[in-house]
C-alpha cells in the first residue's frame, strides 16, 4: 500500500483508482470523528498522523528501507509536502474557529475545483468544458449539502475565517498539482511529511490547547481508524493519484467525499435526512458523472 509510484510501473487508470480509493476513504472522516468525542482538533490531528507515521515506519522496517534516505529531500519538497498536509490543517482549523462551519466548509471545499482549473499548467494537460461544467455542478451540490439549503450569508466578522478557507482551497489544490511535478519520488515520502505534520500540530495542542484523551474503546478505535484510513492510507493513495492518475477527474470525483460522508451520517444517525440532502446528492452525482467522462473513456478503450 505504501510503496514508491513509478509511472513505469503503475497505468494511468490503475493510478486513477488509487486517488479515487482516498476520495472514498475521506468520506470516512467525519463518521469517524464523530466518535472520537471531545477530543481537540489539532491533538486529534497529532494522535491520527502520528498513527499514519508508524505505519509507514513499520514498513520500511520490514523491508529493511534506508530510512535516513528518505529525509534527504529537496527544500521545496520539504515546503510542498509539509505546507500540503500540515498547513492545510492548520489553516482549516482556523477557519472553523473564526466563521461559521458551513460557510467556512464551503470556501474551503473550492479545492477540488482549483484542482481542475490548476491542471491546465501542467504538462499534457488540456482543460475541457466537461471538465468545468461537472465541478461547478458538484460544487453546486455540495455548497447545498454543507448549507443543509438554507443559503449562504457571508458575514464581513467572519472575514479571518473566509480568508483561512479560501487558504486551505488554495494549499490542498496547489499541493495536489504540484506533487505532478515529483512524479519521481517515491510514496513513501508521505510517511515522512505525516510524522512532521503529526509533531507540528502536537505544538499548536500544547500552545492553544487543553489535553483530553479518549474517553473508551470506541474512541481509541475511532483516533486509529482515522489514523489508517482516512488520514493515513488515503494521503498515500492520493500522492499516487495526482502523480500518475487523471488528476482533472480526480478533482471533480473529490466532491463524492461530502456526497458519501453525508450519507454515512445520515445511515449512523448522526444527521437527519433532509430534500436538501437528496438535492444535493443528484447534483453532485451528475457533476461526478459529467466531469469524469475520460475517466470512462480510457476505460473502455483498455478494454477494447
Amino acid at each position: 500500500m505504501f510503496g514508491s509510484a513509478s509511472a513505469s510501473r503503475i497505468s494511468r487508470p490503475l493510478a486513477t483508482g488509487a486517488g479515487l480509493s482516498a476520495i472514498l476513504l475521506w468520506a470516512l472522516l467525519a463518521l469517524f470523528t464523530v466518535y472520537t468525542g471531545q477530543i481537540p482538533p489539532f491533538q486529534l490531528t497529532a494522535m491520527t498522523f502520528f498513527v499514519a507515521f508508524c505505519l509507514a515506519l513499520a514498513k520500511w522496517l520490514v523491508k529493511g528501507d534506508n530510512i535516513g534516505a528518505l529525509f534527504r529531500l529537496p527544500g521545496r519538497l520539504w515546503m510542498l509536502g509539509v505546507g500540503g498536509l500540515f498547513g492545510y490543517h492548520f489553516f482549516y482549523f482556523m477557519a472553523l474557529k473564526n466563521a461559521p462551519a458551513a460557510e467556512a466548509g464551503l470556501i474551503a471545499y473550492l479545492w477540488p475545483l482549483l484542482i481542475v482549473l490548476f491542471s491546465t499548467l501542467l504538462p499534457n494537460e488540456r482543460l475541457r468544458s466537461f471538465h468545468v461544467l461537472g465541478a461547478l455542478l458538484s460544487l453546486i451540490g455540495a455548497g447545498v449539502l454543507v448549507t443543509k439549503g438554507q443559503g449562504v450569508a457571508f458575514d464581513s466578522r467572519y472575514g479571518l475565517g473566509y480568508g483561512a478557507a479560501l487558504v486551505c482551497a488554495f494549499i490542498w489544490s496547489g499541493y495536489s498539482v504540484l506533487s505532478r511535478r515529483f512524479s519521481h519520488v517515491s510514496t513513501d515520502v508521505i510517511g515522512i511529511f505525516c510524522g512532521v505534520t503529526s509533531v507540528l500540530a502536537l505544538i499548536c495542542h500544547l500552545a492553544f490547547e487543553q489535553t483530553l484523551w479518549p474517553s473508551g474503546l470506541v474512541e481509541w478505535l475511532a483516533v486509529l481508524g482515522l489514523g489508517i484510513g482516512p488520514v493515513g492510507a488515503a494521503f498515500f493513495l492520493w500522492d499516487v493519484g495526482v502523480k500518475h492518475g487523471d488528476i482533472q477527474g480526480l478533482g471533480v470525483l473529490s466532491y463524492l467525499s461530502p456526497l458519501l460522508s453525508t450519507l454515512l451520517l445520515v445511515g449512523m444517525g448522526a444527521a437527519v435526512f433532509s430534500w436538501s440532502l437528496v438535492a444535493g446528492c443528484l447534483l453532485i452525482t451528475l457533476g461526478a458523472a459529467v466531469g469524469s467522462l475520460n475517466i470512462f473513456r480510457e476505460l473502455v478503450g483498455k478494454r477494447s
